[in-house]
């Protein structure tokens, strides 16, 4: 079992809450300069810069947008949570996984992953213990 890894879970919470409050500034203060996002269709954008023009479109595009985690797992400088996105889209609501990686006190990458049986079971091989009961 993976000791809990504090200060970097503080980090990736930090930075769920700057994509809540749709602050660009403190969310791109939190992302290093090589930062990979990825979505949950499997769309990737890599870059500090790539990433403020795109989170700026988003939070423009769906203001109302909210990750709410119910349950994480650290291990080492890789964070999990369970949760929902919250939208009136439809298609960004519902279940979801995040996995932050952290470095230093920046998040090097964001995956946003689909909460389903065979995200579960392919989470829970990476990581061990990290599926939820």
């Amino acid at each position: 079992m993976c000791p809990m890894a504090t200060a970097a879970e503080h980090v990736a919470l930090r930075f769920n809450d700057a994509i809540n409050q749709r602050d660009l500034e403190r969310l791109v203060d939190l992302m290093t300069d090589d930062h990979l996002f990825v979505d949950a269709a499997g769309g990737t954008t890599r870059g500090k810069e790539a990433m403020r023009a795109a989170w700026k479109s988003f939070f423009e595009a769906f203001p109302d947008y909210q990750n709410a985690f119910a349950r994480s797992h650290a291990c080492g400088e890789t964070i999990l949570f369970w949760g929902q996105s919250e939208c009136a889209e439809p298609d960004l609501s519902g279940a979801a996984i995040w996995r932050a990686v952290v470095r230093g006190h920046q998040v090097a990458e964001w995956h946003v992953y689909e909460d389903t049986p065979q995200t579960r079971s392919d989470i829970a091989r990476i990581v061990p213990e990290s599926e939820p009961p």
